[in-house]
């Protein structure tokens, strides 16, 4: 095997090694469905790649040379895996300061919160006062229940602070999550059949009715809620359950 093709192979394999290992952690642990498309981590995993697969062996590639003093071309294998190297950490911390903490039920909706959104001293106030929900560095996505406190002046404190000051909104505050199961009586309430969910277009409710059909769900049935992704996204699923049990029964995309 020519010297300029071995080196690529090696440096192409070492790099997919690394890059999938840690994706591979990141995506089975934090990422997984709807995770990866709820956060819309496609831009930062097309930087990673298109750096640690493609830019990086192709440099080695062109700097490969049989004539090369071997001290030189280790120099210039190292810049190279310099910058591979400051591309994977940057990639990874992005990912996992992004990573999905809890999908919550909160008031009308489902939404998604990553790490990022909890502040630390959100997180501090929920080890202190609600340890079984609170956010540890290796927890894993979880679905809560996020109602707003029993207190209705903690509660207008925190609606006014969300919706004037673009302050924390309780989905951010660990503090007040409940148990899934516990909000299953509120959800019901705020399932629709898809007629009636307003944030969806004439052409997206056809195409959604069609898929419910495929899938056997009853589109006539008040069966449905609408879940939102990261902030600034723009991402949406069309969550369907089964109105006896409660069970998730389908996460559709809308796009």
């Amino acid at each position: 095997m020519p010297f300029r093709t071995k080196a690529f192979a090696v440096h192409l394999l070492a790099s997919a090694a690394a890059l999938t290992l840690i994706l591979g952690i990141l995506f089975l642990g934090w990422y997984h469905w709807p995770g990866w498309y709820l956060t819309a981590v496609g831009k930062v995993l097309l930087i990673m790649c298109s750096v640690d697969l493609v830019l990086g062996p192709t440099l080695t590639l062109i700097v490969a040379s049989p004539g090369k003093a071997r001290r030189v071309f280790a120099r210039d294998v190292a810049i190279i895996a310099t910058v591979q190297l400051a591309a994977l950490i940057y990639g990874a911390v992005t990912l996992w300061l992004g990573r999905p903490l809890y999908y919550t039920f909160s008031l009308n909706r489902l939404e998604t919160v990553q790490a990022s959104d909890v502040e630390p001293e959100q997180i501090r106030l929920a080890f202190k006062e609600n340890p079984a929900l609170a956010p540890h560095w290796y927890s894993l996505p979880r679905w809560v229940w996020a109602p707003l406190p029993e207190d209705p002046d903690k509660a207008a404190e925190i609606v006014a602070s969300a919706g004037l000051a673009g302050g924390p909104d309780v989905i951010d505050m660990p503090r007040y999550f409940k148990a899934w199961q516990n909000g299953l009586p509120a959800l019901t309430h705020q399932l629709s059949p898809l007629a009636d969910i307003v944030y969806l277009s004439k052409p997206e409710k056809e195409r959604l009715r069609v898929r419910m059909a495929g899938l056997g769900l009853d589109p006539q049935e008040r069966n449905a809620i609408m879940m939102w992704g990261a902030t600034g996204t723009g991402r949406r699923l069309f969550v369907v359950f089964d109105p006896a049990s409660l069970n998730m029964r389908a996460m559709l995309r809308i796009e």
